[in-house]
Order: structure tokens, then sequence, then C-alpha cells
């Protein structure tokens, strides 16, 4: 046997992914699949009267569905340079009664183009359940601090306060919409069926001698044995329309953009202290700055979502330049564009739920930057207060206006602390509200209508969008992460 660790291995299989991901991409589950598909056209035959299938062929089928010779399939490829009929050919070997029926009037894309849309909706169905375990988490996460008060930052600058929870909203809200794109590029999903070689049937046609409502029923009858039941696609080349590629790599694809934004959002707030991923006790953040803890998980997150991402590209490209009824050079970039994809997808989800489900918060870190930053927010409470209490607006606002000229003097040129309260503390203008500053200066008073938005949008969005998924929340486990 050879040594794996002797020749390149992606690391989307080899490092990362999921057991479960990686096996629905396995050679198992693509020829198993072949295989089934073949099973189920001859029993659809059979069962319309084309002679020559008999229950032994298809027993014999049956019973050697995963039974595959690769050495013998590889073989006969190398000799055929058509992995299709090398598949053809093992499968007889392994089923003799049938060797002559196997493939009866189908063209090689009845068993790639079907098993690729059986593959992509069961993966489909894998990255559907991940992505709604992480919006449930990072609802909960949004509920538990919903009150939080903590600067916001537009243009990665000072602003006006938010909370935790309603930040940690905008992240839902986009996983929500990625949820809805996902879950229409699975449903919207359809199969190839039964269209030879060209799309027009003309195989099934002769097959059975010009009955065209039989043609239609076995269509419609090998799609329902795969679990496609009146979802064949009406029309169609060669190949079912590449354009389905773009739909469902698109709705990763964007997901992916979501996933990136998250994880930056996080890295930045790492920085500032205010919020942190989890970090094991025994974890090395740098093999020579032993006090480093680095964000490696959002960082992983970008890194890899920035490759989903580009896959569309692949796929968009390949649409857009198939001839006629088919060309072949759609394949080998297939093989691997759309795999990685939802490889990538895969443990990008893994590792995101891995980081919302261990976020740390430290209020007492962002208590002391809103302390340093509110001082420049406040005048407009103040302002207020004054005018309730007789003021004139606007000659109220040139006296702030010259008192925090005179702080920011301070912090500029001196590199002190902002003094601008307790100058307006002083300021004998400002005597009518001097007891009402440390109540307008409660960051209570700045976040609005954030926790009350928090909760709307937790009510009525996100409880609706993930009612439907209540089976997958009640067995979701956490996710771990073994790199």
């Amino acid at each position: 046997m050879s040594d794996p660790n002797a020749k390149y291995q992606s690391p989307l299989t080899s490092r990362y992914a999921s057991a479960e991901m990686a096996a629905n991409f396995s050679n198992n589950k693509r020829f198993g699949t072949w295989r089934r598909l073949w099973l189920r056209l001859a029993q659809a035959e059979q069962r319309l009267g084309i002679p020559g299938i008999s229950d032994e062929a298809l027993a014999q089928m049956e019973a050697n569905l995963d039974n595959i010779d690769y050495d013998v399939a590889a073989a006969e490829e190398k000799r055929r340079r058509h992995d299709v009929m090398a598949h053809v050919h093992a499968f007889g070997l392994a089923a003799p009664q049938a060797a002559g029926i196997i493939h009866l009037g189908a063209t090689s894309c009845f068993v790639t183009d079907n098993a690729d849309l059986i593959i992509f909706r069961d993966a489909m169905d894998l990255l559907i359940e991940k992505l709604v375990v992480v919006v449930d988490s990072l609802a909960a996460f949004a509920r538990e601090q919903r009150a939080q008060p903590t600067l916001g930052f537009t243009h990665f600058q000072p602003a006006q306060l938010t909370t935790v929870g309603k930040r940690a909203c905008l992240w839902v809200q986009e996983l929500l919409w990625d949820l809805r794109n996902m879950q229409r590029a699975r449903d919207d999903l359809g199969f190839r069926g039964v269209k030879g070689t060209t799309g027009t049937q003309a195989s099934f046609l002769a097959l059975f001698e010009g009955q065209h409502d039989k043609v239609e029923e076995l269509d419609a009858l090998v799609a329902q044995l795969s679990g496609f039941a009146g979802k064949s696609y009406p029309v169609c080349g060669q190949t079912y329309s590449r354009k389905v590629d773009v739909d469902f790599v698109a709705a990763l694809a964007s997901f992916g953009a979501t996933a990136h934004r998250i994880a930056t959002d996080i890295r930045l707030l790492a920085n500032l202290k205010e919020l942190e991923e989890p970090f094991e006790k025994d974890q090395i953040g740098s093999s020579a700055m032993a006090y480093k803890r680095n964000p490696m998980r959002s960082e992983r997150i970008c890194s890899l979502a920035r490759h989903l991402m580009v896959l569309v590209g692949d796929v968009l490209q390949t649409a857009s330049v198939q001839w006629l009824e088919r060309s072949l050079d759609d394949s080998a970039n297939r093989r691997i564009s759309i795999p990685e994809a939802c490889l990538t997808a895969d443990i990008v989800l893994a590792t995101l739920q891995n980081v919302v489900e261990g976020l740390v918060v430290y209020p007492q870190v962002i208590a002391r930057r809103i302390r340093s930053e509110l001082p420049f927010m406040a005048p407009e409470n103040f302002i207020m207060a004054m005018v309730r209490k007789g003021g004139d607006r606007q000659e109220c606002h040139e006296q702030i206006r010259v008192l925090s000229h005179e702080a920011a003097a301070v912090v500029k040129q001196q590199g002190g602390d902002n003094d601008l309260i307790e100058r307006v503390r002083r300021c004998a203008y400002f005597a009518p509200i001097r007891d009402d500053l440390d109540a307008l200066l409660d960051p209570a008073t700045f976040i609005g209508r954030a926790p009350e938005q928090v909760d709307r949008f937790l009510r009525d969005f996100v409880e609706p969008a993930l009612a439907p998924y209540a089976r997958v929340i009640a067995r979701k486990k956490p996710a771990e992460l073994s790199v």
C-alpha cells in the first residue's frame, strides 16, 4: 500500500472537512449512486415491458450496488479512456446476468448528471442543517447580549452606541438570507432523467417502438425511484443546463461572503479586546510570542471563505461556454469546483459554529472604551436637556463647541485624557443640568431601541425561520475542531 503522506492530499478532506461531507463526495458514494441509477433504470424498463430484463438480473444488480472492484474499473478506463463504460464493465462482471442490459438506452450523462444532482442535493441537506444550528446558536448569543451597550463603529471609527446583541442580529439577518438561498437552491434541484444522447429521448423511443407515452412514463418513473418525483427537467441537451450549477454554487458563495464578514468583525473586536473567540487552555497563539491570543478560527473562516466565494466564477464560466447541446470542457472543472464548494462551506460552517458557541464578551473593556468616547457623543443629550430647561439651542451648541475644542487640544497636544465632561460641570452656563449629568451619561440612554429591536427580530423573524427545522435544533451537538 502506498504511503498517503508521500503524495499531495487536499487539506479540504485530509485536514478540515467533516466525515459526512467527505463521504458524500467519495468514490463509494459517486459510483454506488451510478449503480443505483442503473438498477432503477432497469427496474423501470422491466416494469414498462422491455423484454430481456430478468428478475435474476435485477437481483444480481441489487446485491452488488456497493461491491465495486476499483482495480477492474481503473484498468478498463485506462484501456477505453471512458469512465462510465469502465464502470459498466465492472458492474457487469459483478452481476453477469445483467451485463447485457446495464445502461440500456442511456447515455453517460444518465449516470454522471443524475448522480451529481443526487449528491449535490444530499450535500445541501447537510449544509442547511449546519447553517440552522449556527443561526440558532448566534440568536441565543444575541438574546443574551441584547442590552449590553457597546461602542458602534462606522468606517471603523467610533460612532453612536449600539448593543452587542444588536450587532449579532446584523450577522444573524444575513445568515437567514443565506438559509433562504440555500434552501431554495436545494429545492430547485431537478433531475436530468432519461433523455438520451442529445436530450431528444430518441434511443428510448426506439426501445419502446415509437410509444411516446411509454418514454414519458419511463422518465417520470426513474425520477420517482430516485427521489425526484415530478421534478425531471422538461428539456435538456446531453447534460442538464449548467445554469443549475450556477444557482447552486452562488448560494454557497453568498454564504461565504456572510461568513467572511462575521469573522472579520470578530477579528476586529478581538483586537479591541472586547470580544474573543474560544481559546483553549493549552492552545498556543504564537510560536515566538507566548502571550498572544490570535483569532485563528476566525482567520481560518476568512481564508476558506475567500476560496468559497471565488468558486462561483468556475461554474459561471462553465455555464457560459457549453456549446449547443454540450461540450466536455465542463467535466474536469466540475469534478473540482462543485465538490470543493460544498466541502469548503461545510468547513466554514463547522468552524463558525465553534466560534459563535464559544464567544467571550468583556463588559469591563467595553465600558472603558465607552467612557473614553462618550464625552464626544453626550453633548447632543446635554443640548436637548438644556433646551427642555429653557436654553437656546444655538447658544448651547456654541458653548459645547468651544469646550470640545479645548478638550480635544488636551488629548491631541498634551496626550491627556478627555476632560470635556469636567469642563461642562465647571461651566456656569450648564449649571441648570449639572445635577443631571450622570444620568445623561448613562450608556443605556445612548442605545436607542437596540434591545427592543433584538427582541422583535428574534421573535418575528428568526423564530419563524427556524421553526421548520425544530428537529435539527433539538439534536444539535457542539462543533469540535480537530485542528
